[in-house]
């Protein structure tokens, strides 16, 4: 089991790494220190599970569990904290190890992965998670909840893309290929560097050799390179 440790305070993540050293189906564990660098972590290292502290500055655990993209990884909360455990369950947490726990306490919920982890997976043909309806944007002092619905287009910005909407354009930790995954077929890429909400677009404008722009209901107008302009329209 490849485990990510996400707690705020450093002897926590100590102790919880000490213990996981015990166990012989534990193979790799990382660390992050927050939530924003957790889910930076969960891209590179590609955890099968999380070990994750609830009250954490800037992005809570809860938060951080409703921002995992699709496949995400397994969750069991780790906190000291009982008033949590409902909202928890309702993230499809695994298990909520209430500290200070022991290593026999930790070995029942690392038993609880290893089964989930060695289950078959049953679904559907052709099923996958259901888009979010919102977004939670980490911001000085606070979280942004950013509905997807009112999101227009999509740019990237470095290691992050920025959602842009109405009421301002918030930044969200996140590759632009991954945040498609999640949202579903709403949206579609429409340039190396953007995608946009189809509900969105009012009209698609020819540009020279092969190249458009997108004129949006709510004003903006949106490259749209003639790599990807045959693919919006098809959508449209």
């Amino acid at each position: 089991m490849r485990l990510l440790i996400v707690d705020d305070e450093r002897p926590a993540r100590t102790k919880l790494r000490h213990l996981l050293a015990l166990h012989p189906g534990v193979t790799a564990v990382d660390e992050a220190a927050d939530g924003i660098e957790a889910l930076d972590k969960v891209a590179a290292f590609r955890p099968d599970a999380l070990l994750l502290d609830i009250e954490m500055p800037e992005l809570s655990g809860i938060d951080v569990a409703a921002s995992l993209p699709a496949p995400a990884p397994l969750i069991v909360f780790v906190t000291a904290y009982e008033g949590y455990a409902l909202r928890a369950f309702d993230a499809d947490a695994i298990d909520y190890l209430l500290k200070p726990y022991d290593g026999e306490r930790l070995g029942r919920a690392l038993e609880r992965l290893r089964r989930r982890l060695d289950a078959p997976v049953a679904a559907a043909p052709g099923a996958s998670p259901s888009p979010p309806e919102h977004l939670l944007v980490a911001e000085r002092g606070g979280t942004r909840i950013v509905r997807v619905a009112d999101v227009q287009w999509i740019e990237t910005a470095d290691n992050y893309v920025t959602l842009h909407t109405a009421a301002g354009s918030p930044l969200l930790r996140q590759t632009l290929a991954g945040l498609l995954d999640r949202l579903g077929p709403g949206f579609v890429r429409c340039h190396r560097r953007a995608a946009v909400q189809l509900a969105w677009i009012e009209r698609v404008v020819p540009l020279d050799k092969g190249d458009g722009e997108l004129l949006l209901r709510g004003g903006a107008r949106v490259p749209c390179s003639r790599q990807y302009r045959p693919g919006v329209v098809a959508r449209l």
